[in-house]
């Protein structure tokens, strides 16, 4: 059942996201580094810029980017496994050190994730650990993440609070060899489609970016076991068709910024 768009919340195309609290999962690199860099210009002075991933040498080294760049915007880093009870608990920590009554805008970018073993196929996965281990990083987590972000900054008059699930379309079509990342993005997106009808004043997306140049997608192309697969992913990138970050977080900005996605939707890069 498709989640409705907010009744009691109208569409308003922003031209920045005011004063915001934003925090983005997996910003070291690849799009997550884009998405702090693109949405850094679109938060207000004394906005609180959260970055979150495992690495904390490139956490520096972009903090100090945004830094000598953006006058006015605080960046906070958090090195932190998500895979992990505690990496989940610090970021909820450090998000509180910001008080709900000098934001007017909420932003949770839920983009850490893992590709998976795609060298192997689904009758291969027979240890329950490799499994649960994958799925409390790309799962567990982000519903965790989400739902201590919200209990902290609880919906009131003048806040504005959006939750974006960066998916794929792999959460709506199977490749053979990629059990674990396709089953982990249809289990984002249901989720975010229940967080959408469960909170009609909260603002959900799910979105889907594309064929990103990234790290991941060498690693797809390099190992994915299924020779059919493989050979698409392979195209994609001999013929051009793989997509820069900056294209993609573009068009999500432009999205957000609009407003009249419908909450808990589905959107990709392609239809937008």
């Amino acid at each position: 059942m498709e989640a409705g768009k907010t009744s009691n919340v109208a569409p308003c195309e922003r031209k920045d996201f005011g004063k915001a609290l934003c925090i983005i999962t997996g910003a070291s690199k690849g799009f997550g580094r884009c998405l702090a860099k693109e949405i850094s210009a679109l938060l207000q002075p004394g906005s609180v810029l959260l970055l979150v991933a495992r690495s904390a040498e490139k956490l520096q080294e972009l903090e100090g980017e945004l830094s000598s760049q953006r006058n006015g915007l605080v960046i906070r880093c958090v090195v932190a496994d998500l895979g992990q009870k505690d990496g989940v608990g610090s970021v909820i920590r450090e998000a509180k050190k910001t008080p709900s009554s000098e934001i007017n805008s909420l932003l949770l970018f839920n983009n850490a994730a893992a590709l998976g073993d795609v060298s192997r196929f689904f009758r291969s996965f027979t240890d329950m650990d490799d499994v649960d281990e994958y799925l409390s990083m790309n799962v567990s987590s982000a519903l965790c993440l989400t739902a201590g972000i919200l209990q902290a900054f609880p919906a009131r008059v003048g806040l504005q609070r959006s939750v974006v699930n960066v998916s794929s379309l792999c959460a709506l079509q199977p490749i053979p060899s990629w059990v674990l990342y396709c089953t982990g993005k249809a289990a984002r997106d249901m989720m975010f489609c229940v967080l959408a009808k469960e909170e009609p004043e909260l603002r959900v997306l799910s979105y889907a970016p594309g064929p990103l140049d990234t790290e991941m997608q060498v690693h797809a192309r390099t190992y994915t076991a299924d020779d059919n697969a493989r050979k698409s992913i392979m195209a994609l990138h001999c013929e051009g068709r793989i997509l820069t970050c900056e294209e993609s977080v573009g068009k999500l900005m432009k999205v957000l910024l609009k407003d009249d996605y419908t909450s808990g939707a589905h959107l990709d890069f392609y239809d937008l």
